[in-house]
Formats: structure tokens, C-alpha cells, sequence
């Protein structure tokens, strides 16, 4: 597919990209797609998954990411500062097993820099992109993203022996890995050195913390719903809730009302396995001290305790701790990624933000976004060093 230029203006400086597809032309499909996703939805999605992707495909989303790195879409560069910039060829991305919606999120939104994409997925996951890519296929009108999805963007999942995996390394302009330190050193490692451009998303942990003058009904089952969708297997979620200059009686009661509404929030019961492993977290939780309780249907155990009540780390078991402000942050874990916080803005900003910009967190966003996936990850700016930039001179 040859480029076309497209530019944009951020103050001065007037950017030309050189794409195969103008982004009014693929965010148009991919917001197109959306009404057939609104009547029909692969099995292995559920329902959640699914309605965030239809959320994610929206158009002033997708144009976000332009205009955040680049500024506003214009129709003549006009004078000022000048650069142009291309896609940088093949983008390689090494999904993880745990987290399967990353995949169709990843895929959705390198599909916006214009190169060539190859996706490996976890081998121990639904392969959801494939799944989410096949659909998008079938489904999408004819154009420009279409035919770009059926020649530039393959997605296979491949076993660790696999002599696929140095093939992908050797070739791919960008290396995107989700995974281990050991996963991410051992694919960077099969790639010459120097070769291409390399981002590693390591294993993270989350937290939540909430000020109890923004707590109210939407909070508590906004909580709820963040940890249900991947418990402590998942980078975002939070595998602790602090409340802020709080008591264990605050905790208690938040802890209380989240019993109370589960029924309504999960009304279905677990698998007999998974309750099985819930039932057994609750003793292991208080056994170590928790004042633990099962939810209903035993799909979690929610436990309260003092904060420096040593974690069980199981995969549906999410605690509630008050600390200070100052207690908080000194104990944030050293892998700490995303805090996702329910407090007054002032507060936040005024408190929280300045307390929080000397430690190693990546991300602190509303509890509602914790999971959500955008151009800049783990405070790397992979999605604009998708791009190369050529020196243009007057």
C-alpha cells in the first residue's frame, strides 16, 4: 500500500504523516463497525469485553490519539516548523495469557499508525484478537481498513519452541512485549543488537484508593466491576483498595455494602472450581489475619485488614486497608503501575498527585479507567515510536 500525506499542526510545528490509510478514512470504517457489534457478539467475548471495544471504536476516541501527539488535523501545512514522519515498517507484539482483551485493544490501535502488524498470542489464552480480527473481516465495508486488514495484519498464536518467535524478532522494525522480565529479555534476545525499536510491559501491580467524601453507590459498583473482569491477574486491576486518612470501620462498612449489592451487580454463581478456590482463600485470608468474607455466589472473597497485613495472593481475593496519605505511598509495591482513584479533584491534585510524582506509578486515572489501553503504556510512548522521523529542511 503506498502512503499518503496527512498533516496536522501543534502550535508552530506542522507534522506530515506519510500513511497507507488518512486517518479520517480508517477511524470512519472502524466506527462503522460498531453498529454490527451492537447486534452481534463472538461467544468467546463477554459482554463487558465486548462493550468496551464498541466504546474503544469510538470516533473521537480514535481521533484522541492523533491529536494527542500530534495536534490537529489541518488541510494545508502552511508555514512554521517542519518534519515528516512514516510508519517504521513491521511492528512485532508478544501478547501475554492472562489479559486476553489486550490483544484486540493492541491490535485496534497500532492499526492507526499504518504498519504492518504480526501478533503472537499467549498460547494458554483465547486468542482473542484472532477471534476480534476474523470478525472485523467479515463484517467491515469494503475500503481502505478492510483491505488492510487482509494484507497487512496477521495474528497466529505460537508455542514457545516455535521457530516462528526469532523470525518475528529478527524482522520486526518494533518489538512490543507483554510479559515477564524473563519473556521479555528472552525475545529482545533472539533480535540482533540494535535491531529495531523495543518496548517491554513488564509484571505490574494496581491499586485503588478511595477518599471517602467521593465514595457513593456508582463508586462502589464501578470497584466492583474493575476487579471482576480480571482479579488480580490483571495488571490494572486493583489488587487492594486503600482508603485514604480512613479507619477499619470505613473499610468494614465500603466492604458491607459491596456484599450487599453483589447479588445484583454478579447475579450468576461460580463454576463448583472456582468457588472451590474462593472458599479456600477465605481460609488462607484468615488464617494470615483478614477479616475476610466470601461474596455471594462465591465469585470473590473481600477481606479487611490493617495495611501492613501481609497480601494473599489469590486470584479473586481483593482487600480493603486505610492508611495515610504518607503510608500509602511509601508502601506502594516496587512494580506499582496504575492507581486508579475515586477522590475530590482538589484533593487529588492538590494532596495526592504531588505525593504520587517521586514514586514509580505509570498511570493514575478515575476507577473506571483503570483498564483501559491508549498510546502511552507503562509511561513508554510506544504507539509514536511506531513512527520514524524524517528531517525536512526549508
Amino acid at each position: 500500500m503506498s502512503n499518503r500525506l496527512c498533516w496536522f499542526r501543534s502550535g508552530d510545528t506542522v507534522s506530515a504523516l506519510a500513511l497507507p490509510i488518512l486517518p479520517n478514512d480508517v477511524i470512519a470504517d472502524w466506527d462503522s463497525l460498531r453498529k454490527t457489534m451492537l447486534r452481534k457478539r463472538p461467544p468467546d467475548f463477554e459482554r463487558d469485553e465486548w462493550a468496551y471495544l464498541v466504546t474503544f471504536l469510538d470516533r473521537e476516541h480514535l481521533e484522541s490519539v492523533f491529536h494527542s501527539e500530534f495536534g490537529d488535523l489541518i488541510q494545508t501545512p502552511g508555514m512554521g516548523a517542519f518534519r515528516l514522519l512514516r510508519p517504521r515498517g513491521l511492528v512485532g507484539i508478544w501478547l501475554p495469557n492472562n489479559v486476553s482483551l489486550l490483544g484486540p485493544l493492541a491490535l485496534i490501535i497500532l492499526t492507526l499508525t499504518g504498519c504492518q502488524l504480526w501478533l503472537k498470542s499467549g498460547s494458554e489464552a483465547t486468542n482473542l484478537a484472532r477471534i476480534f480480527l476474523d470478525f472485523a473481516r467479515e463484517h467491515l465495508r469494503a475500503g481502505p481498513l478492510k483491505h488492510y486488514l487482509d494484507t497487512m495484519v496477521a495474528v497466529e498464536t505460537l508455542d514457545r519452541d516455535d521457530a516462528r518467535l526469532k523470525e518475528m524478532a529478527v524482522r520486526c522494525n518494533v518489538r512490543i512485549v507483554f510479559g515477564s522480565d524473563a519473556a521479555a529479555e528472552a525475545i529482545h534476545g533472539l533480535a540482533p543488537p540494535h535491531r529495531g525499536v523495543a518496548f517491554s510491559f513488564l509484571d505490574r501491580q494496581s491499586e485503588a484508593w478511595l477518599d471517602l467524601r467521593a465514595f457513593d453507590e456508582g463508586v462502589m459498583e464501578t470497584l466492583a466491576k474493575v476487579f471482576v473482569i480480571y482479579g488480580q491477574a490483571g495488571c490494572t486491576s486493583p489488587r487492594r483498595v486503600v482508603v485514604i486518612n480512613g479507619t477499619i470501620a470505613d473499610a468494614t462498612e465500603i466492604r458491607r455494602r459491596l456484599l450487599e449489592a453483589w447479588p445484583r451487580l454478579f447475579p450468576k454463581a461460580s463454576p463448583m472450581h472456582f468457588a472451590s478456590t474462593s472458599v479456600m482463600t477465605r481460609q488462607w485470608a484468615a488464617t494470615g489475619g483478614w477479616d475476610a468474607a466470601l461474596t455471594p455466589g462465591h465469585n470473590a472473597v473481600l477481606a479487611v485488614g490493617p495495611y501492613d497485613l501481609a497480601p494473599i495472593p489469590s486470584p479473586m481475593m481483593l482487600s480493603f486497608s486505610p492508611a495515610t496519605l504518607a503510608k500509602a505511598v511509601s508502601g506502594l509495591p516496587s512494580n506499582i503501575q496504575t492507581i486508579g482513584y475515586a477522590a475530590p479533584h482538589g484533593i487529588m491534585m492538590d494532596e495526592w498527585l504531588p505525593a504520587l510524582s517521586a514514586t514509580a506509578a505509570k498511570r493514575l486515572v478515575p476507577l473506571g479507567q483503570m483498564h483501559h489501553f491508549g498510546p502511552v503504556w507503562d509511561g513508554q510512548p510506544y504507539w509514536r515510536q511506531c513512527f520514524e522521523e524524517m528531517e525536512v529542511a526549508g
